[in-house]
């Protein structure tokens, strides 16, 4: 049987700095600027020397950090943007779901987007509208059908997305991280739908930052670095080399952190642990007052400006999400300058071990810093319920309060 993706030799370089040529009324307006010597473009290679196969009826993964080349390889698969060097042969019909509202007209309804899509693909009407029920019962957008998506949420546009890409029966099926906007009951109704796709023999290619999910779908995984495939094989190698990546990440300062997103507003340059008493401790302990200090640099005021980081276990699944907004603690207006954010657990929850979390920061609704492993937590167990007692084995506390009382004193 052939592959259902070839990829050989492949690279994608960008040129940082290089300058397009002006239009002709710049060039005939300021004829001084044939002359003037421009800097030498620098080149940069997202992505070098790529090669792998993905069988039919295989679900593989993609990891790596930001930066590490997983969009652009998979805009390259997508015909989104095209190879510098090397080949992809895709055998099959392919739909990928990359982010919020790709291939979809805003100013169309949801019905009409159906149709679009299913046509993009090269699908009759009639196939798309065998499909059409199966496809809005389970994207669960009935009543809104014949709106225009414009007036979607993120959670509609990726429920109605996910549902035609994965039903318009693709020989291949291309995902990108964007499971995560929906809910927890949706995501899971996506995976058992994925493997129905590989069931059928069918190719999924599938990106997640959530280690147990890959664990759990993929049947191989390839893990990217700085442009180049370091891991093609088994899930759990490729996840360890994602892990061994991301905890060289914890020796390098924020502030010199170049593999984040954002517009720059504002730039998280530090971090650390105080106890109740003020003071920076290496560790956190179970059961004990632990603020999470995240220092940083703004460079203008902001507005309506949303705080969080999570706290995630070896295998990347999240254990808890600290947020402002869950806990109605959103700044209405953060100064331009230096300054700190401390976020305060009165009774730390978490059994010991090492954990690592994603830091992120935005003001009005505009990502201003974005970073994956941002922090490394160390945690210590402690006396969470003041007994000299942890027969739980569990890996998060709460506190819990027991009484009885007997049927006849009811």
């Amino acid at each position: 049987m052939k592959p259902a993706i070839s990829v050989s030799g492949l690279g994608k370089e960008y040129q940082l700095g290089a300058t397009v040529t002006g239009s002709l009324r710049d060039v005939l307006s300021a004829p001084a600027n044939w002359l003037r010597k421009r800097p030498k473009a620098e080149s940069f290679w997202a992505l070098k020397d790529i090669n792998f196969e993905v069988q039919p009826g295989e679900v593989v993964g993609v990891i790596g950090r930001n930066g590490a080349g997983k969009s652009t390889l998979l805009k390259i698969m997508s015909r989104i943007t095209s190879p510098s060097t090397g080949s992809i042969e895709l055998r099959g019909r392919l739909t990928s779901l990359l982010e919020v509202g790709t291939g979809f007209h805003p100013e169309l309804t949801g019905r009409e987007n159906v149709y679009l899509n299913g046509a993009i693909m090269g699908m009759r009407k009639r196939e798309i509208a065998r499909k059409f029920d199966e496809i809005v019962a389970f994207a669960e957008v009935d009543r809104f059908l014949d709106t225009p998506v414009k007036r979607y949420s993120s959670g509609m546009y990726v429920r109605l997305a996910f549902a035609v890409a994965a039903h318009l029966e693709p020989d291949i099926l291309i995902i990108d991280e964007v499971l995560a906007v929906g809910d927890a009951q949706f995501q899971k109704k996506c995976l058992g739908k994925i493997e129905n796709v590989a069931g059928s023999g069918r190719a999924v290619m599938f990106v997640s930052h959530n280690m147990a999910t890959m664990s759990a779908l993929c049947t191989r995984a390839l893990h990217l670095a700085h442009g180049k495939l370091m891991v093609d094989g088994s899930v759990r190698n490729a996840v360890d080399a994602h892990l061994q990546d991301l905890e060289q990440l914890g020796t390098a300062p924020l502030v010199d952190r170049s593999d984040r997103s954002g517009d720059g507003r504002l730039r998280f340059t530090g971090y650390w642990l105080e106890n109740d008493t003020g003071d920076v401790v290496p560790n956190a302990l179970l059961g004990d007052e632990v603020s999470v200090c995240l220092s940083y640099t703004a460079s203008s005021s902001l507005e309506q400006v949303y705080v969080a980081f999570d706290i995630r276990d070896s295998l990347g699944e999240a254990v808890t999400n600290l947020n402002t907004a869950d806990v109605g603690s959103d700044f209405i207006r953060v100064p331009a300058g230096e300054g700190v954010f401390r976020c305060k657990l009165t009774h730390f929850p978490i059994r010991a071990g090492r954990y690592h979390g994603n830091i992120y920061c935005s003001s009005r609704g505009h990502i201003c810093d974005f970073l994956q492993a941002g922090l490394f937590i160390d945690v210590e167990d402690g006396d969470f319920y003041g007994t000299g007692s942890l027969r739980n084995p569990c890996r998060v506390m709460l506190d819990q309060q027991w009484s009885q009382r007997s049927v006849a004193s009811v």
